[in-house]
């Protein structure tokens, strides 16, 4: 950081980050974000002199205001018509590069987190993502050091449980993808089924409003013949292309040059063994342009 740069340029990636894992929306993220913009510009220069640290003091802010946000969409997300899937975000592959960061934002990640109250998914993305000491959560939460610590362990049990397998083999999954991809795009059914595990399992998210399944669907044949299915009803125009979503080679589906569907995939041993078909278009804006995600100051994809 410059001597002359603001702080919260600095750390916007940063903050966006810390946003979205907690909120697993890019528009809630950054609706969020904004409003932490607004409260720092607010903030005087004699007051923002005495702030010794920075990026602590805005952490705490969008913590705060996601937390809130978080506690309001979680009873929205009851009430959601069939499966709720995160919001995908066009990554750059660099961000990759970064494993623990690759992890923490991949579909199935969030996916998971969904499973934790409020403020166990606060305390498990600050301590296990970006590493924040206990008191500065403490501080951000308005609870005891002990209080967040009792938390943390609640929360890594929970997620230890259902924690995905995302440190495969590079080659291996970027193979599988590909195979994947080519199999959709030219409708072979055989060259499907080879390439999903036995017991491979999609989740959809069509908000009720796109045609979606509502209820996940297991097995590679059931599978296979859903995404048959499906192509064959779009018809003409559709396109299928690799992109890189949540750190990771997923799948970008058009129909005469819009999007209608996001594909994210999780490989074990060569197989593709869960898909996560994002197609409600309220989740479509996150394709747009590349995010910039960050677990440090400076830092990003």
């Amino acid at each position: 950081m410059t001597v002359t740069e603001d702080p919260f340029v600095a750390h916007r990636s940063l903050l966006f980050t810390v946003a979205y894992e907690m909120l697993g929306s890019a528009a809630d993220a950054e609706d969020v974000v904004q409003e932490t913009w607004l409260r720092w510009a607010a903030v005087d220069g004699a007051t923002r002199d005495r702030v010794r640290d920075p990026r602590a003091y805005l952490v705490r802010i969008v913590t705060r205001l996601a937390l809130n946000r978080l506690r309001t969409v979680a009873r929205r997300r009851e009430e959601y018509v069939g499966s709720w899937l995160p919001e995908p975000l066009l990554t750059s592959p660099d961000v990759a590069e970064d494993i623990e960061l690759a992890e923490s934002v991949s579909i199935a990640m969030l996916t998971v987190l969904e499973t934790l109250t409020p403020a166990e998914r606060a305390v498990f993305v600050l301590r296990e993502v970006f590493e924040t000491p206990y008191e500065e959560i403490a501080d951000a939460l308005g609870k005891s050091p002990a209080a967040v610590r009792q938390i943390a362990r609640r929360a890594r049990d929970r997620v230890a449980g259902r924690r995905p397998r995302t440190r495969v083999d590079r080659a291996q999954r970027d193979r599988a993808v590909e195979r994947f991809l080519a199999a959709v795009a030219t409708g072979d059914l055989q060259a499907l089924l080879e390439v999903l595990a036995p017991d491979v399992v999609v989740v959809a998210d069509g908000g009720g409003v796109a045609q979606a399944v509502r209820r996940p669907v297991a097995g590679a044949k059931k599978v296979a013949h859903l995404f048959r299915a499906g192509l064959k009803r779009a018809g003409a125009g559709l396109t299928v292309r690799p992109i890189w979503l949540n750190g990771a080679p997923a799948a970008r589906i058009d129909v005469a040059g819009e999007p209608v569907a996001a594909v994210s995939l999780a490989v074990e041993d060569g197989r593709i063994t869960r898909i996560y078909l994002m197609r409600n278009p309220g989740k479509m804006t996150g394709l747009a342009s590349e995010a910039r995600l960050a677990r440090s100051p400076g830092g990003g994809g």
